[in-house]
């Protein structure tokens, strides 16, 4: 019985270190004041460069929100979506009325139709002998010029003669890139209906999948044709909207080795970019980046392709990419190289190394630029604000949750259209420890003593469990003893 309690005592001490504790601002070394747009409820943050130079946590595990009464807000993180802008240009359409003839599947029987060498439309005219004496208007070929071609239309807004009040007529729109052959792209009912205070409602428009095109054919099903005072075509581009970027230029210290220099790296940052700062004009530096490795260590991707030897136990130096930077004088400007894209790269320290047969001195060492994207937080603007973003706890657990749970209901396009939260200044948590060791998995202090606890707990049984085998064995030798 002894043993067993000793061994729940164990576990239960060890689940007590395991258990996450009361979340307060207090515990966390930093923070940043965020504020929030009047009214919004579910509203997103690009997180601070803040943030990623001082979490305790690779995967921002020790990120928290509160409000101003220090209760713990809900949120999501994760890539900041992808945006675009739409731009909308207006292009003006030529008009040419056919008279006399009915637009037909095939083209425009008995119309001849003049062009320019450049596609430009010159004139639409019946020819002799055709039913043209009527004079009736039957269609309207567009000619929307080179725009039309290179753009994308997605609708065509017409403009009534003066003095229309009322009028309603069923259309049907065609496209053309060569006046032959003709595809159905929409059709609508256009009217416009007048009351006595002269206010008129009105279906000007006809929409329809953007597509480019030279020439349109407007031909009516019902309703009696119209010479429209002015039809203009509405072109559509999408834009993509760069996301914020964050950067951080770090100094380098000398190295194991005479062309080696070591720069300490916030590990929270999620690395994609890579440059360097080069001192001197005229100086092209052939480097090799990467980090050094545990024996034990195996990447899960790696930049170059060939394998490096490792040592038996210890250290080594694992290369992640191998280029050059350059800083050139040229007719009075200077020609220097960007930064390099690269796989998201997380570590505690890049390790420059590099190819010139003289090693830098210490006032030439250049400083290295680390370029990434910052992740979005979406969050429930409850309780009090003002509200705060606090970080720098590497004993605290993960607590973001699914962006289903945070903004239940809400669709791809809501979420694009969020309001957007702002952060303030950093700030430091005077009442907070100094801001321990950053760690990769957030709370390695107590996931040790966790492993601690449970290892001690099982040897502690299993001593006692042959410590009562050695009894039982005892006592059987005593019993056959006694009975011979």
């Amino acid at each position: 019985m002894k043993p067993i309690l000793i061994c729940c005592s164990l576990l239960a001490a060890s689940a007590a270190l395991a258990a996450p504790g009361q979340d307060r601002p207090q515990d966390y070394a930093w923070s940043v004041p965020v504020q929030v747009p009047a009214g919004a409820g579910i509203v997103q943050l690009s997180l601070p460069r803040e943030v990623y130079l001082h979490a305790s946590s690779a995967s921002l595990a020790d990120l928290r929100l509160f409000d101003a009464d220090g209760k713990r807000l809900a949120y999501a993180i994760g890539a900041p979506p992808a945006q675009s802008a739409t731009q909308r240009t207006n292009i003006p359409a030529r008009i040419f009325p056919v008279t006399g003839a009915p637009a037909t599947d095939d083209g425009l029987q008995g119309i001849d139709i003049r062009t320019a060498d450049d596609g430009r439309l010159l004139s639409v005219s019946t020819r002799a002998g055709t039913a043209a004496a009527t004079a009736a208007l039957q269609a309207l070929i567009l000619d929307l010029g080179k725009q039309g071609q290179d753009k994308r239309i997605a609708a065509l807004r017409f403009t009534p003669p003066a003095r229309t009040d009322n009028y309603s007529a069923q259309v049907l729109l065609e496209a053309s890139d060569d006046l032959k052959q003709w595809d159905a792209i929409g059709t609508t009912t256009l009217n416009w209906l007048s009351n006595s205070d002269t206010q008129t409602l009105a279906n000007d428009s006809i929409a329809f999948a953007p597509r480019a095109f030279r020439y349109a054919r407007l031909s009516w099903q019902a309703g009696e044709p119209l010479a429209f005072a002015a039809i203009t075509a509405q072109a559509v581009s999408e834009t993509d909207i760069a996301v914020p970027r964050a950067s951080v230029v770090l100094q380098g210290a000398p190295g194991k080795q005479a062309n080696e220099w070591r720069y300490a790296t916030p590990l929270a940052i999620p690395a994609d970019s890579i440059a360097l700062q080069l001192t001197q004009t005229n100086t092209v530096l052939p480097v090799t980046l990467g980090v050094y490795r545990q024996n034990s260590y195996v990447p899960r991707h790696r930049l170059h392709l060939r394998q490096q030897a490792r040592p038996a136990q210890g250290a080594y130096f694992d290369p992640l990419l191998s280029t050059t930077f350059y800083r050139i004088g040229l007719d009075g400007k200077e020609r220097i190289s960007g930064d390099l894209a690269m796989p998201v790269t997380q570590t505690g320290e890049w390790v420059l190394q590099t190819s010139t047969e003289q090693p830098l001195a210490a006032g030439d060492a250049p400083a290295l630029r680390l370029g990434w994207t910052p992740a979005t937080v979406v969050f429930l603007a409850s309780g009090k604000p003002p509200y705060q973003l606090a970080f720098g706890n590497s004993n605290a657990a993960a607590v973001a949750q699914p962006l289903s749970q945070v903004a239940p209901g809400f669709k791809a396009d809501e979420l694009l259209a969020l309001k957007m939260a702002s952060a303030g200044p950093l700030q430091t948590n005077a009442s907070a420890d100094a801001p321990p060791r950053v760690t990769k998995d957030g709370a390695p202090w107590r996931l040790a003593a966790l492993w601690a606890a449970l290892l001690l707990g099982v040897a502690v049984l299993g001593f006692f469990a042959w410590r009562l085998l050695t009894q039982m064995k005892e006592e059987q030798g005593s019993t056959d003893k006694q009975e011979h």
